[in-house]
């Protein structure tokens, strides 16, 4: 068995991470991070679905503009299959299927292995928490405020800013505006509004904005991939609004990774921690054990036993801290087939903002009137650039897939009984539930004259809910985890008050017609399964095992009150650096949290 040594093993490098990795490494301290799935866009792995390529990534120098653009194609399909498309929950290996996971009700799990995780797909939206959620709602052991210098580190580096207002959102906030609700500014929430989404996607260039540009920056956007490659590095910089972020956010075309509009962490935070030199990323490799030792009291966590996904080949990271960023559902399964002490809440109190989606068709005297075209185009502009704010509810946002999500996520994909089966006299909506043939149809042939909404719920923490392992099932790594969450009453009150304000923003609008999906659950943003102030300090370090750290959402104490909840999660994961270089690395001369 192949060991080695470092500072701190980190298990993950999607979304927060590698956050915490370029702190340490900032720090001086040596990290290795271990990721289960690819590296594109990198040198090293030229074909990365194909061949196992290099071992690991320590040279900045290494990430590579021309290997991004042809891993990331943009296509729906070849992207994001869940099966067999590149961004997905499995391993590089193209011919070999995703990684099982057991799901006892009906749900979906939408997750992405590789470098960047889920940021992989995701819209680049970075709202910070609502501050009631955090100071209100008893969850949380540290205030709001211990928060915002991470917070504003994160909205200068990425960079954060507010999203243009492309034709879509601009019919939304007129919505918005029409029902009732004030727009807001800064980034603080503590009351209802509405206002651009705060994105980590790089400003589009001047040069792409249409006659509206002074007017918050309408845009004309781009018809799918053949228009949008006309837009390409250097002659182009920023976003092309394109909306292509869910499969990949490849734009612009031609620039270096770092260049890319989007700013997942592979293309922001990858980057500036192997600039440090001290950071190490070694893709295809799947934790399976935490190493410890003491005992039978205290016990400390030693090192990450890991499985080379392509050789089958086990070996070891010994280090002096150990950090887990899989995720909700990785982390807490690599926790219990570690065997480590469960005080009850390792994997339970998970949250996942119980989404649900209203869409809106609008004819086109109406959209002219308000947008100047006869369409809304949902491909215009990003995916998600405009939302309303209802702290203690959560919240409601533009959310624009391409065709083949939009068929399946707001049409067929409910809960219950189907549409034609649903009596929708009095409720807001023409229509409720699952569709399927002509009636299908008909709504995707409106296709370009319907906004689709998608209502966050701020469901709150429940031990009921969460992850754990099914010993009776097993692959490569380990009995696999058991992933069990359903909505108490009170989340299903907090989801209808949402989905009741979609709708009237879309009536408001002039939307002709309104239908509700009642989606079945979709594990997408999830936290809460590891929260600090249960298995966690207030540094995030585990109260039964010394120099364990957890770094991902799962330490967040709650769903943030229904904010996405990655700006969070990367905050979280810089102060947590920030603590264990005070603990055990020598401590911080100038911490960004202040003394």
């Amino acid at each position: 068995m192949r060991e080695r040594e470092t500072d701190v093993v980190v298990v993950g490098a999607g979304g927060d991470g590698p956050a915490l990795a370029w702190r340490l490494g900032q720090l001086g301290v040596d990290v290795t991070i271990l990721e289960a799935g690819p590296f594109y866009g990198n040198e090293r792995w030229a074909a990365p679905n194909d061949a196992p390529g290099g071992e690991s990534s320590t040279d900045p120098g290494d990430l590579s503009g021309e290997r991004y653009d042809e891993q990331f194609t943009a296509r729906e399909g070849e992207m994001n299959d869940p099966v067999a498309g590149k961004l997905r929950w499995g391993p590089a290996d193209a011919e070999r299927s995703p990684w099982q996971r057991a799901i006892p009700q009906q749900a979906v799990i939408t997750q992405v292995a590789g470098v960047g995780g889920t940021t992989q797909h995701y819209y680049g939206n970075h709202p910070r928490a609502f501050v009631p959620a955090i100071d209100e709602q008893p969850h949380w052991p540290i205030d709001y405020d211990q928060l915002v210098p991470y917070y504003q580190r994160l909205e200068a580096v990425h960079p954060i800013e507010p999203a243009p207002t492309t034709p879509k959102a601009a019919v939304f906030f007129e919505g918005a505006r029409r029902a009732g609700y004030e727009r807001t500014d800064g980034y603080n929430v503590t009351s209802e509004g509405y206002r651009p989404f705060p994105n980590a996607i790089l400003q589009p260039d001047e040069r792409l904005m249409g006659d509206g540009g002074e007017r918050d920056g309408e845009s004309a956007g781009g018809e799918g991939e053949s228009a949008t490659d006309e837009y390409r590095y250097p002659d182009y910089e920023g976003d092309t609004l394109a909306a292509h972020e869910h499969q990949g956010g490849p734009h612009p075309r031609g620039a270096p990774v770092r260049e890319r509009a989007r700013r997942s962490s592979n293309v922001s935070l990858v980057p500036r921690a192997l600039d440090t030199g001290h950071v190490e990323i070694r893709p295809n490799a799947f934790a399976t054990q935490v190493l410890t030792a003491g005992g039978p009291g205290p016990v400390a966590a030693t090192g990450v036993e890991f499985r080379d996904t392509w050789a089958g080949t086990v070996e070891r990271v010994h280090a002096d801290a150990v950090v887990l960023a899989a995720g909700c559902i990785e982390t807490p399964r690599l926790w219990l087939n570690s065997g480590l002490p469960d005080d009850g809440w390792v994997g339970k109190g998970l949250t996942t903002h119980w989404f649900d989606f209203v869409a809106g068709v609008f004819d086109s005297a109406t959209t002219e009137t308000l947008v100047g075209q006869p369409a809304v185009e949902p491909h215009q502009g990003q995916a998600a650039g405009a939302r309303v704010d209802v702290p203690g509810a959560g919240g409601i946002a533009v959310n624009t897939f391409a065709p083949g999500l939009t068929a399946t996520t707001m049409y067929a994909a409910g809960q219950g009984e189907w549409s034609f089966d649903r009596d929708t006299a009095g409720e807001p909506w023409d229509t409720c539930g699952r569709l399927a043939g002509r009636e299908l149809k008909e709504r995707m042939a409106d296709y370009r004259r319907t906004l689709t909404l998608i209502c966050h719920t701020d469901d709150r923490p429940r031990q009921a809910n969460g992850v754990s392992v099914d010993e009776s099932t097993t692959d490569e790594h380990g009995p696999v985890p058991l992933v069990e969450w359903e909505p108490h009453p009170d989340d299903d009150a907090r989801r209808d008050d949402l989905a009741v304000r979609a709708a009237e923003i879309l009536r408001e609008a002039g939307a002709t017609h309104v239908h509700r999906a009642d989606a079945a659950p979709i594990l997408l943003h999830m936290q809460s399964s590891m929260a600090m102030g249960k298995v966690l300090d207030a540094g995030c370090e585990a109260h039964d095992v010394d120099r364990l750290f957890v770094a991902d959402h799962s330490a967040l104490p709650n769903g943030v009150g229904g904010a996405n909840p990655t700006h969070s999660g990367q905050a979280l994961a810089l102060r947590t650096a920030e603590r264990m270089a005070e603990r055990y690395f020598g401590g911080v001369d100038e911490p960004l949290g202040g003394a």
